[in-house]
Parts: structure tokens; C-alpha cells; sequence
């Protein structure tokens, strides 16, 4: 009797876990009106890569005074195969950034955040989809790009969020990325590319409430080969879910430009 029970038990089991596994493979998003697949909604990243996109420890805080509270957590990393592959000399400068973080970090001084890291810093961003164009909107310092959906265009010039061409490759946006400029870096942990960077993103969706998220990263100035991230998205499901402002420049006039006021602050 106990082993036709265990084996009742472990046959349930199986059978719901090809359940799942089907349920997953099978997954189709609902479609727009157009009929592809709607990636409209507010997504937020839950890792610890905006720290660090490769796996790390836990750090203190590089302001003392801020003790526990701005303490580095730990992660896993989101780098296929963990290392970003760096030509020696720009690993040198990668290691250069990272000990000079509270001075150079673009983050700090509210720049625009650049592709891939708009994705996963810790604040929400939207999508919303026409047949022509993919807005997709940033909380932090209300950055914004507009993937371009209506054929391939040349970027006009280099910006700080590159200029982006999308298609779909089935259910999966897949969005081309050029046109930086070198001003943005990956993470706080000083990881950095060139002005000759091009990321290839992938969104596909998983299930009601998740995007698995690819980015593609080459830039042969920096890195010996091309190397990928990847990590989920979730859909915000808060009843009111909505961007608010962040609109950081004020935060970060007296750090960057104190320094010239006739008469200091009190």
C-alpha cells in the first residue's frame, strides 16, 4: 500500500511538473489591435545588477556615515558565464571607475542612464506600443526612447540612450540599439563601454506578469567579443501602478555646481 501511495504521489508530481513546463513553452501573450503581442504596462527589475552586472559580495557602504542603509548587496550577477570579457587595458580602467564611484558614477549626476541600464535600475519604467513606434518611458531622471518600429533607421547622432530599431521576432521585441555616445556606464561598479557600442535587446513575455530580458553587448573598443545579460521584468500590479516624477537634476545642483556660489549654503 505505501509504495502504490509513493508511487500515486510521484507520478502527480510529474505529471504537474510537464504541466508547468507545457503551460511555460506554450505561452502566448494576449495581442494589440494590430495582433502582436501587448507589452504594455509598467515592468520593474528586481536584481541587485545596477550594483554590480557580475556577481559580488556584499560591501559597506563608501559613505561611512550612511552605514548599513547604503550597503552594497550581495548578487548573483546577470552575465552569461559571469565575466565581462575586457581587453586588459580597459579592465584596468573598469577597475579605475569602480574605486572612483562617488565621483564619476553618470548615475550620481543625474545623466540619462543609457541601454541596457535604463532596464534594471531600481525604478519602474513603462511601455506603451503603436504599430509605428514603442515608447518606453523611465522613472529615473523621466528619460524616455522611442523605438523606431517602421524599418531601419540610422541613428542622426550620438545621444546618451542611443537610437533604437525594433521588429518582432515572434512574440519577442527585439530591439537594435546604436548611436551612443561613451558617457554612460553598465552599473556602479564601474563598468563602461565606448562610443562604439551596440546593444541588441530581447522582450519576451513569459507569462500575464513577467519579461525575460536579453541584452546583447558589443563594442570591440573595450570587449574581446560580444557577451549577453539577462534577467526578468515584473509587471507592477499595484490598483493605482503609474511613473512618477523623479526628475533628479535638482538633487544634484548644489553637488555639482555648489562650488560656485558667492556665498556658500548654510
Amino acid at each position: 500500500m505505501i509504495a502504490t501511495v509513493a508511487a500515486s504521489v510521484a507520478a502527480g508530481f510529474l505529471l504537474a511538473g510537464a504541466t508547468v513546463a507545457g503551460q511555460g513553452a506554450a505561452y502566448r501573450a494576449p495581442r494589440t489591435a494590430d495582433g502582436k503581442p501587448n507589452l504594455n504596462g509598467i515592468w520593474q527589475a528586481n536584481t541587485s545588477a545596477n550594483f554590480d552586472l557580475e556577481p559580488h559580495a556584499a560591501k559597506p557602504s563608501p559613505v561611512v556615515a550612511l552605514g548599513a542603509a547604503g550597503a552594497i548587496p550581495a548578487g548573483l550577477g546577470v552575465v552569461d558565464g559571469d565575466t565581462i570579457p575586457y581587453k586588459p587595458e580597459a579592465l584596468a580602467k573598469k577597475r579605475a571607475n569602480g574605486e572612483k564611484w562617488l565621483t564619476m558614477d553618470p548615475e550620481i549626476k543625474c545623466f540619462m542612464p543609457g541601454v541596457p541600464r535604463a532596464t534594471y535600475m531600481p525604478f519602474p519604467f513603462q511601455i506603451v506600443q503603436t504599430p509605428a513606434a514603442v515608447l518606453i518611458a523611465y522613472e529615473f531622471a523621466s528619460a524616455s526612447r522611442v523605438v523606431n518600429m517602421s524599418g531601419p533607421v540610422e541613428a542622426p547622432v550620438d545621444s546618451w540612450m542611443g537610437y533604437s530599431n525594433g521588429k518582432w521576432d515572434g512574440d519577442t521585441l527585439v530591439v537594435d540599439v546604436k548611436g551612443f555616445n561613451d558617457s554612460t556606464w553598465f552599473d556602479r561598479a564601474g563598468n563602461y563601454h565606448s562610443e562604439a557600442l551596440h546593444v541588441v535587446e530581447r522582450y519576451t513575455p513569459t507569462s500575464a506578469n513577467t519579461l525575460m530580458y536579453e541584452a546583447t553587448i558589443e563594442d570591440p573598443n573595450v570587449f574581446t567579443r560580444p557577451w549577453k545579460i539577462s534577467l526578468p521584468l515584473y509587471r507592477r500590479l499595484e490598483k493605482n501602478a503609474q511613473l512618477l516624477e523623479f526628475k533628479c537634476v535638482e538633487f544634484v545642483e548644489e553637488l555639482m555646481y555648489g562650488h560656485l556660489r558667492k556665498q556658500p549654503t548654510r
